[in-house]
Protein backbone atom coordinates (compact mmCIF):
# COMPACT_ATOMS: atom_id res chain seq x y z
CA UNK A 1 0.00 0.00 0.00
CA UNK A 2 2.87 2.39 0.83
CA UNK A 3 4.46 1.91 -2.61
CA UNK A 4 1.23 2.92 -4.33
CA UNK A 5 0.98 6.12 -2.28
CA UNK A 6 4.61 7.01 -3.02
CA UNK A 7 4.11 6.29 -6.73
CA UNK A 8 0.95 8.42 -6.81
CA UNK A 9 2.75 11.28 -5.08
CA UNK A 10 5.75 11.10 -7.46
CA UNK A 11 3.43 10.90 -10.45
CA UNK A 12 1.58 14.04 -9.31
CA UNK A 13 4.85 15.91 -8.72
CA UNK A 14 6.18 14.96 -12.17
CA UNK A 15 2.92 15.96 -13.86
CA UNK A 16 2.94 19.36 -12.15
CA UNK A 17 6.57 19.95 -13.11
CA UNK A 18 5.88 19.07 -16.77
CA UNK A 19 2.79 21.27 -17.14
CA UNK A 20 2.98 25.00 -17.73
CA UNK A 21 0.24 27.56 -17.09
CA UNK A 22 -1.79 27.88 -20.26
CA UNK A 23 -4.84 30.01 -21.03
CA UNK A 24 -7.92 28.19 -22.26
CA UNK A 25 -8.77 27.99 -25.95
CA UNK A 26 -12.53 28.29 -26.39
CA UNK A 27 -14.81 27.23 -29.24
CA UNK A 28 -18.52 28.07 -29.02
CA UNK A 29 -20.80 26.57 -31.65
CA UNK A 30 -24.11 24.83 -32.25
CA UNK A 31 -24.27 21.13 -33.05
CA UNK A 32 -26.45 21.77 -36.12
CA UNK A 33 -26.47 24.89 -38.33
CA UNK A 34 -27.68 27.78 -36.16
CA UNK A 35 -31.13 28.57 -37.54
CA UNK A 36 -33.68 30.50 -35.52
CA UNK A 37 -36.70 28.63 -34.15
CA UNK A 38 -35.06 25.20 -34.64
CA UNK A 39 -34.08 22.91 -31.75
CA UNK A 40 -30.33 22.57 -31.41
CA UNK A 41 -27.51 22.15 -28.86
CA UNK A 42 -25.14 24.92 -27.79
CA UNK A 43 -21.61 23.57 -27.29
CA UNK A 44 -18.70 25.25 -25.50
CA UNK A 45 -15.46 23.30 -25.93
CA UNK A 46 -12.56 24.52 -23.78
CA UNK A 47 -9.11 23.07 -24.39
CA UNK A 48 -5.37 23.35 -23.83
CA UNK A 49 -5.60 24.86 -20.34
CA UNK A 50 -3.57 24.41 -17.16
CA UNK A 51 -4.05 24.46 -14.20
CA UNK A 52 -7.24 22.36 -14.27
CA UNK A 53 -9.35 24.65 -12.04
CA UNK A 54 -11.88 26.19 -14.43
CA UNK A 55 -15.54 27.24 -14.56
CA UNK A 56 -17.69 27.12 -17.71
CA UNK A 57 -21.18 28.67 -17.89
CA UNK A 58 -23.56 28.71 -20.86
CA UNK A 59 -25.62 31.90 -20.87
CA UNK A 60 -28.77 33.29 -22.53
CA UNK A 61 -28.96 37.05 -22.27
CA UNK A 62 -26.31 36.95 -19.55
CA UNK A 63 -28.26 34.46 -17.39
CA UNK A 64 -27.15 30.88 -16.74
CA UNK A 65 -29.02 28.33 -18.88
CA UNK A 66 -30.34 25.52 -16.66
CA UNK A 67 -29.80 21.86 -17.53
CA UNK A 68 -26.34 22.16 -19.09
CA UNK A 69 -24.21 19.00 -19.03
CA UNK A 70 -20.41 18.93 -18.72
CA UNK A 71 -17.96 16.19 -19.66
CA UNK A 72 -15.41 14.85 -17.20
CA UNK A 73 -12.11 16.68 -17.03
CA UNK A 74 -9.61 15.03 -19.39
CA UNK A 75 -5.96 15.74 -20.16
CA UNK A 76 -3.59 15.45 -23.09
CA UNK A 77 -0.02 14.11 -23.12
CA UNK A 78 1.32 17.61 -22.31
CA UNK A 79 -0.84 17.71 -19.12
CA UNK A 80 -3.11 20.40 -20.52
CA UNK A 81 -6.82 19.76 -19.97
CA UNK A 82 -10.06 19.94 -21.93
CA UNK A 83 -13.79 20.04 -21.13
CA UNK A 84 -17.02 20.40 -23.08
CA UNK A 85 -20.28 21.84 -21.79
CA UNK A 86 -23.51 21.57 -23.78
CA UNK A 87 -27.21 22.39 -23.45
CA UNK A 88 -30.31 22.00 -25.63
CA UNK A 89 -31.66 25.32 -26.90
CA UNK A 90 -33.97 26.81 -29.52
CA UNK A 91 -32.49 30.13 -30.59
CA UNK A 92 -34.83 33.02 -31.32
CA UNK A 93 -34.03 36.18 -33.25
CA UNK A 94 -32.74 38.89 -30.92
CA UNK A 95 -31.57 36.50 -28.18
CA UNK A 96 -27.88 36.42 -27.29
CA UNK A 97 -26.10 33.22 -26.29
CA UNK A 98 -22.62 33.02 -24.84
CA UNK A 99 -20.11 30.94 -22.92
CA UNK A 100 -18.31 32.43 -19.93
CA UNK A 101 -15.04 30.77 -18.97
CA UNK A 102 -13.27 31.62 -15.71
CA UNK A 103 -9.67 30.39 -15.52
CA UNK A 104 -6.68 31.59 -13.49
CA UNK A 105 -8.84 34.31 -11.91
CA UNK A 106 -9.95 35.82 -15.21
CA UNK A 107 -13.42 35.57 -16.76
CA UNK A 108 -13.93 35.87 -20.52
CA UNK A 109 -17.21 35.72 -22.42
CA UNK A 110 -17.49 34.29 -25.93
CA UNK A 111 -20.55 35.07 -28.07
CA UNK A 112 -22.35 32.51 -30.25
CA UNK A 113 -22.88 33.58 -33.84
CA UNK A 114 -25.92 32.07 -35.60
CA UNK A 115 -25.64 31.03 -39.23
CA UNK A 116 -27.85 33.90 -40.41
Amino acid sequence: MGRICIFSFLFAVMATAMAKDSSAKVQLYSREPGFFEMKNHLVCHVSDFYPPEISIELLKGGEKIPGAQQTDLAFESNWHYHLTKTVAFTPKKGERYSCMVTHMGQAKTYMWEPDM
